[in-house]
């Protein structure tokens, strides 16, 4: 959304237009400048900081920002830093790495870097503030010292040594490194780092860009203050070794990993005990554990070395040694004895100006997503000495609030690993997954909004997601599938989930002016469908640029039915039904009467052509097409959220459902929609069995929830399969909104096979505690508290309703 802010500082790089950087070069820029404090205690300065394309920057040596925050073409960010109470006494520095990625339409896959991160044509930088000591003041900008061209004090050097190279495993994410540690500056952020002269490289930063101009003539930076709080770095050391060769022992190894577990750190481990030392030509390699999946800035400090070769190999698990890019063989995920490691490599040559006192460090700019690493080093000239190897785990701040405990111990540590799984794919944005794309999907983020609202109660990175679908419209009214995105991509379906999404939020929240700002969006796609609809009242084939994605179901082809190659799809009616059926509440909340008419007259016709085309009496299902006799799970509980089968009918309709053993089943995260069609027609019971796939996920020792349950899954981290946090929340302990806003709460547990469940659920009132317990005798007893002044409906397994009007303590015995 627009900022009417007027800068004053100016967009600076180390050279000027006309740019002559080489067209598709990644370039990584050092910024440095220097200023006084006079008086510390009394010293104030906030920045305003941003860049294209990322930047990290420095005070004193010491990380303070990361960002710009990932936008898109119309929306770049910028980070607010107070740095009031960090500030000492004499000479301070401020220093910036910024990698600007080179630009490519159509998007390089593989070696672009990832597609998620926004860029131009041109890198820049940008900082303003001004350091105040009472009347003192100091500009600190970028910008224009008067002559034009100047960048202010700001002095700029780019990083020769600097390279990526192809990634063949993770094409979506790339950004893998190829760094000569030769042609990098060492120690340039630390207030010590003695200048060369400008012979050295270092030169006058240089204006590239104002940040407006008089004329409305935009520039690819329109900036916008960051929507989310900053990520989290935390110190993290590799909690063992697996295997390791070569020419040096595993005792060695103590030191090395042992480094990290210091609060100083990788860039102290000067104090640290020798680690691994190599002679020259000698090589050596291990295999490191995190424990568990994470997702971190990987740090290795060495000294002397010079032109030796490192490479470091990040997966997810161990695999069978069949395993090749596309056909992955996983068995039990921490099996080292029969596995290997399988992924890209980041590779560094030593400078050999690593130190006792200050060790040479190879930091990879992007995190990396791991829970081994593979080390193999060779070294060079002379001789090497592995000093400290650890990381920094980063991730969003999230305050997991709620909790869960039950009978079953299998159910408590499924709730745990959908609690890392959340919480491993939220960064800047939502993500599908960490370790191959770091792209936010409209399917996987409506499930991670919802998970994230149960157990936080925070909704900045879901209000900053609405925003980005809104942003991805085409003109057609299409929104796109997944977004920020550098490579442009449609699943018509997908578009519906949005609007499922705004509604999601409107029920836990209460909000109605997102409706009212968000009508636009809502309209062009139900336009857009509407303008698919046959003669016949189903939604018609979609353009053959898009892809027809519903789901990953082990017998369909890329997702879709074999129904689309005969014609319409019917799911593809039925979802565009449902969605017309959630605009219709959306708009009745603001008072569009008038519109939510059209919108449940518009579902009625659908789900008429639906029942009247594709319903197939002699099987008592719906068919996957007008013109087949194909069917699945699909189309049966899409008739159910759709509204084209209610009450008794879509009960039986679920049961028959359930019980063939014919129709292809739902995948992981569309269990979801099937266990919310369970519990509208009041036989979640049914849900119980379909539950227990999730109890192979711990057999194989995984550690977060993987993109699929049949076979061999790509992505061992996929947090659409975190549906515990749904299920045990809002159907065993069955805290649900009954109102938008949480204005009543409704409490329905489920039993299912449980003896006894107890937890928290946060509501935007404050928590809801529930206990409730099953007796030998059949007796059933619950107890719990709700927020004071809030309504509370306790519905019983008896079918007993109870209502506590003033919210507060409730408890019934039967």
């Amino acid at each position: 959304m627009e900022e009417n802010r007027s800068w004053r500082a100016q967009w600076i790089w180390h050279e000027g237009y006309p740019w002559t950087s080489a067209p598709g070069e990644h370039e990584l820029v050092l910024f440095r400048r220097t200023f006084e404090v006079e008086a510390a205690s009394s010293a104030r300065l906030v920045l305003s900081v941003s860049a294209d394309s990322r930047y990290r920057l420095f005070l004193n040596g010491e990380s303070v920002s990361v960002g710009p925050c990932k936008g898109d073409q119309f929306t770049h960010y910028y980070e607010t830093v107070d740095l009031t109470g960090q500030l000492r006494e004499g000479t301070n520095v401020l220093a910036a790495k910024v990698l600007h990625l080179a630009s490519s339409n159509p998007h390089k896959m593989g070696l672009s870097g990832p597609i998620a991160i926004q860029r131009s044509n041109a890198g820049v930088f940008l900082l303003e503030g001004m350091l105040q000591e009472g009347e003192r003041e100091v500009v600190l900008d970028t910008g224009d010292e008067g002559d034009g061209s100047s960048g202010g004090g700001w002095l700029a050097k780019k990083q020769a040594g600097y390279a990526m190279k192809p990634s063949w495993v993770i094409p979506w994410l790339g950004g893998m490194e190829d760094v000569d540690g030769a042609g990098l500056d060492h120690g340039w952020e630390q207030p010590e780092y003695a200048l060369a002269s400008e012979a050295d490289g270092w030169k006058k930063a240089v204006v590239a860009l104002p940040t407006r101009n008089d004329f409305g003539e935009l520039t690819p930076w329109q900036l916008a203050p960051r929507p989310i709080p900053q990520l989290f770095e935390r110190e993290r050391p590799f909690v063992g070794v697996t295997k390791c060769g070569g020419d040096a022992g595993a005792e060695a190894l103590a030191g090395l990993i042992g480094g990290g577990a210091s609060d100083a750190g990788t860039a102290k481990a000067a104090s640290v005990a020798p680690g691994v030392v190599l002679q020259p030509g000698q090589s050596f390699w291990a295999e490191l554990d995190a424990g568990e999946l994470a997702t971190g800035y990987l740090r290795l400090a060495i000294r002397g070395g010079a032109e030796s070769r490192i490479s470091l190999v990040c997966a997810e698990c161990y695999e069978d040694p069949s395993s090749t890019i596309r056909e992955r063989v996983k068995g039990v995920r921490d099996d080292a004895e029969h596995g290997i490691l399988l992924g890209d490599a980041d590779l560094y040559k030593a400078a050999g100006v690593g130190n006792a006192a200050a060790p040479e460090v190879f930091e990879p700019f992007w995190f990396r997503t791991f829970r081994y690493v593979r080390l193999e080093v060779t070294a060079g000239e002379e001789p090497l000495e592995l000093a400290a190897f650890d990381y920094r785990d980063t991730g969003y701040p999230l305050e997991v609030k709620a909790e869960f405990s039950c009978s079953d111990a299998g159910y408590e540590a499924l709730w745990q690993l959908s609690l890392n799984t959340l919480q491993r794919c939220m960064h800047e944005t939502y993500e599908d997954c960490p370790y191959y794309e770091q792209l936010q999907y409209t399917k996987d983020t409506r499930l991670q909004m919802m998970f994230t609202y149960i157990i936080s109660g925070d909704d900045r990175m879901a209000r900053r997601t609405l925003y980005d679908y809104h942003s991805s419209a085409l003109p057609s009214g299409m929104l796109q599938s997944r977004y920020p995105s550098q490579y442009p991509q449609v699943i018509p379906s997908f578009s519906l989930y949005w609007i499922h999404m705004l509604y999601d939020h409107y029920m836990y929240f209460g909000d109605v002016e997102l409706i009212r700002y968000y009508r636009r969006t809502i309209g062009g796609v139900l336009d857009w469908f509407r303008r698919l609809v046959r003669e016949d009242g189903l939604v018609g084939e979609t353009p053959e640029a898009y892809w027809p994605y519903y789901d990953w179901v082990e017998s369909w082809e890329n997702g879709a039915p074999d129904a689309r190659l005969h014609g319409p799809v019917t799911m593809l009616s039925q979802m565009y039904a449902a969605g017309l059926q959630t605009a219709a509440k959306l708009y009745e909340a603001v008072g569009w009467s008038d519109a939510a008419r059209e919108a449940r007259e518009a579902a009625d016709e659908l789900n008429a052509a639906v029942v009247k085309h594709c319903w197939r009496e002699e099987r008592g299902l719906f068919s996957d097409g007008p013109s087949v006799d194909m069917f699945s799970q699909h189309a049966q509980l899409w008739a159910v959220v759709s509204g084209a089968v209610t009450g008794a009918e879509a009960e039986a309709l679920l049961e028959r459902t359930l019980s063939d053993k014919s129709l292809p089943v739902v995948s992981v995260p569309m269990s979801y929609t099937l266990f919310r069609t369970l519990s509208s027609v009041g036989r979640y019971d049914l849900a119980q069995p379909i539950m227990q796939q999730w109890n192979q996920f711990l057999e194989l020792h995984l550690t977060t929830l993987p993109e699929w349950a049949f076979g061999s899954p790509r992505s061992d981290c996929h947090a659409w399969s975190a549906l515990p946090l749904s299920e045990f929340t809002s159907e065993i302990l069955g805290v649900k909104s009954g109102r938008p806003g949480y204005a009543e709460i409704h409490i329905t547990p489920q039993l299912l096979h449980l003896s006894w469940a107890r937890g928290k659920v946060v509501t935007p009132h404050g928590m809801v505690e529930v206990s409730w317990s099953l007796g030998e005798d059949g007796s059933f007893q619950l107890r719990g508290e709700g927020p004071i002044g809030v309504k509370v409906v306790l519905t019983l397994p008896s079918g007993e309703v109870i209502e506590v009007p003033e919210g507060g303590q409730f408890g019934t015995a039967i």
